[in-house]
């Protein structure tokens, strides 16, 4: 699958879409996610333009990937919800159809504030 340059995400890293914006460095943005589905909802998407974790992992460079993960725990100590400072939280990152991907950006969910639950029904 090639890398679609209209996808909303591609265009909230454009300025194109505005976003409620949480953390922006040099490889990540995060930003609330406009349908929360629990108290704490941030989205956290790499600059580079990947399609998905496999697109990335195969693609990126050694700083992008430390970058992305970094900035997932940066954004879970600025939303109070990291181990060391809360009381914790889940990243989900969908591949593909089968893994309920809906936008072909790679993009991890950051769910905190309260208690997550199972994580398949």
């Amino acid at each position: 699958m090639s890398y679609d340059n209209n996808n909303i995400f591609a265009k909230i890293l454009r300025n194109e879409i505005p976003c409620e914006k949480i953390y922006e460095d040099e490889y990540v943005l995060s930003f609330y996610d406009v349908n929360p589905q629990k108290k704490i909802h941030a989205l956290v998407i790499p600059k580079g333009k990947y399609v998905n974790l496999d697109d990335f992992t195969s693609k990126a460079t050694s700083d992008e990937i430390v970058g992305l993960i970094k900035g997932i725990n940066i954004i879970a100590k600025k939303l109070n919800i990291s181990s060391d400072i809360g009381k914790g939280y889940r990243t989900i990152a969908n591949v593909s159809e089968h893994g309920g991907q809906e936008v072909p950006h790679l993009h991890f969910h950051i769910f905190g504030g309260e208690k997550v639950g199972k994580i398949v029904e």
